[in-house]
């Protein structure tokens, strides 16, 4: 990665002579297509709220992190969105109640418990940066991580992506065709928990949900078909991240929140263009 981080020190801009900048931008590069890609099937599937849901469960897999004494959080907080995620599906398949209830319940219960277990002792002011998250502290250690998470969970959303999106379309008509929906769900499950979990120390709890639905929902506006949806939503999350870190190096603003708010411009822009085209 260093290699990497080095070439783009040829660029041309001020900000291209600082290395934490440049590990900003790589990691936005690497990171921006994956989000779209899972960001595509979730507004499909309906899961906004649920990927939203894990988001804010990671507060109590790393509030069990720190009692359990463990020097990083990380495997706790994958554990906890794990368990959280899968028993959402099951509770949701076992009582047939609404999946947004369901999620909702799950989502208070786990920001609740994360709370009380961070505020043991009143240090809960030294986890408030995965609230928001620090794009700019990450190494080229971190980018390697986030290098093999892309690889793996990319391809296998890429490979198994026609079985989610019909799945999520219609359930019933997949299994009529051999379809396992509860594994297949599963392991949407667990893409979405990696996902989320592996870029929270970055983007911070209370966004990392947006950088998800946004790009996906403005491509969602202007695609004809699934493979121009898939398209313009890697193009504007892509974007998105460029801008939005270049914009907060020159306004000196929180990189994931600035990053966000340009994506909502692609949003508005995406439907103006909606708008001119029923005209």
């Amino acid at each position: 990665m260093s290699h990497l981080t080095d070439f783009l020190s040829c660029l041309p801009f001020e900000w291209a002579r600082y290395e934490f900048m440049r590990n900003a931008l790589l990691a936005v590069i690497l990171v921006s297509p994956l989000f779209a890609l899972m960001g595509t099937l979730v507004v499909n599937n309906r899961m906004a709220f649920f990927s939203d849901a894990i988001g804010h469960a990671s507060l109590t897999g790393l509030g069990l992190g720190v009692l359990l004494g463990l020097a990083d959080p990380l495997l706790a907080l994958i554990g906890f969105a794990l368990l959280l995620g899968i028993g959402i599906l099951a509770l949701q398949r076992t009582t047939r109640a609404s999946m947004d209830t369901i999620i909702s319940l799950s989502m208070s219960f786990s920001i609740a418990l994360g709370v009380v277990l961070l505020s043991r002792g009143g240090n809960f002011n030294r986890y408030s940066h995965y609230l928001i998250g620090d794009l700019l502290s990450i190494t080229p250690r971190e980018i390697a991580w986030l290098f093999l998470t892309v690889l793996i969970v990319g391809g296998g959303l890429l490979f198994f992506y026609n079985r989610i999106l019909l799945i999520g379309i219609n359930e019933s008509l997949a299994r009529s065709r051999g379809l396992n929906a509860w594994w297949t769900q599963v392991l949407f499950v667990s893409s979405i928990v990696m996902v989320v979990t592996m870029n929270l120390n970055w983007v911070g709890i209370l966004i990392i949900n947006s950088l998800l639905i946004l790009p996906a929902a403005a491509a969602r506006n202007i695609a004809g078909n699934t493979r121009q949806y898939v398209v313009y939503a890697v193009a504007i999350s892509l974007a998105s991240g460029v801008c939005g870190l270049m914009i907060s190096y020159y306004a000196d603003t929180a990189s994931g929140a600035t990053i966000v708010l340009v994506a909502m411009g692609f949003y508005f822009l995406t439907l103006a263009v909606k708008a001119l085209r029923r005209q």
